[in-house]
């Protein structure tokens, strides 16, 4: 029996405390440099798969590919990409595995929107892709990049349907690549992080995703595909003090996909070649272009933003 008058000191409690941080604060320490929340501050790192057997012999019609290739030179060519990458100082991550039936897997900016706090796995629309975010989200785990959202359920959401302006600032797209319950996913995880604005995008039909149509080459300079971009969305980055550059070529827009482009700093992209009138617009205000060769590699429908999934920025 308990002698309740010498039992007058309070049990202690066991002091359990919570870090009272966030995941943002405490990235650098217990996960590694990683975070996004815009697409010119200067790239660190990036996530990226260099085509494998996958691209040896496949259907190109089935994988939706404007033509036939060149294994050696579609390779050779997203070599020299991810050699800029690196003369640049920013560090790539390959994703080693892959399925061998998705010659559309090198183009990682689907798989992965990164966020301030992590990353984003996506689910992708099209059959053709699916099933490659599963590799994309082990090399996250490997690298201890956060995952902080894992598309699900009957919902489709593509990275490159989401475009940073600036930390609360976030153009995201809806449309064949995203049905809306991912829009709806992707918008929450956005609005919980601190995005205050969220500027929908409607995708017209014929188009696939945000960075063929719109992109940033600085703080102040972005180049859209006028006739596709609503105008709800350029009177408000018109509004930021955003200056938009209309591509001056609906062929390099559409067919040499001028506006596909990576800023690795402010004001310095790199760009796919054969884009003569958007890289003398975009040099006549401002902005440093490095051109790349990458026909083989618009066979896909996609270009070096597409092959890009951005890991660090700033």
């Amino acid at each position: 029996m308990i002698d309740e008058k010498k039992d007058i000191d309070a049990l202690p409690g066991e002091r359990w405390y919570a870090k009272e941080t966030t995941i943002e604060e405490d990235m650098a320490e217990l996960w590694g440099q990683w975070g996004v929340s815009s697409e010119v501050d200067p790239l660190r790192a990036v996530l990226m798969r260099r085509p494998g057997k996958e691209i040896d012999d496949f259907d190109w019609q089935a994988a939706r590919f404007k033509g036939p290739i060149s294994p050696e030179r579609f390779r050779a060519q997203h070599d020299a990409l991810t050699e800029i990458y690196r003369k640049h100082g920013v560090v790539v991550h390959y994703i080693e595995e892959q399925r061998e039936d998705r010659p559309n897997a090198l183009f990682c900016r689907d798989l992965v929107f990164m966020t301030p706090e992590g990353a984003i796995v996506t689910r992708p629309a099209m059959e053709a892709r699916r099933g490659e975010e599963r590799y994309a989200a082990k090399k996250l785990a490997d690298l201890g990049v956060p995952i902080i959202r894992t598309v699900c359920g009957s919902a489709t959401f593509e990275g490159a349907m989401g475009l940073w302006i600036d930390r609360h600032t976030v153009v995201l797209a809806s449309g064949v690549r995203t049905n809306r319950e991912g829009y709806e996913m992707v918008e929450s995880e956005l609005r919980r992080m601190g995005v205050t604005e969220v500027l929908h995008m409607q995708i017209s039909y014929g188009h696939a995703h945000i960075d063929g149509l719109l992109n940033m080459a600085s703080h102040d300079v972005a180049m859209i595909h006028a006739s596709q971009v609503p105008y709800d969305v350029c009177d408000a980055l018109k509004k930021k003090g955003i200056k938009l550059l209309e591509c001056p070529s609906q062929i390099e827009a559409k067919e040499g996909l001028a506006i596909n482009y990576v800023a690795i700093e402010p004001g310095l992209i790199v760009m796919p070649a054969g884009n003569p009138r958007s890289q003398d617009l975009l040099e006549q205000n401002g902005i440093k272009v490095i051109p790349l060769d990458f026909d083989e590699i618009l066979k896909g429908y996609g270009a070096v933003h597409c092959c890009t999934a951005f890991l660090k920025r700033g």
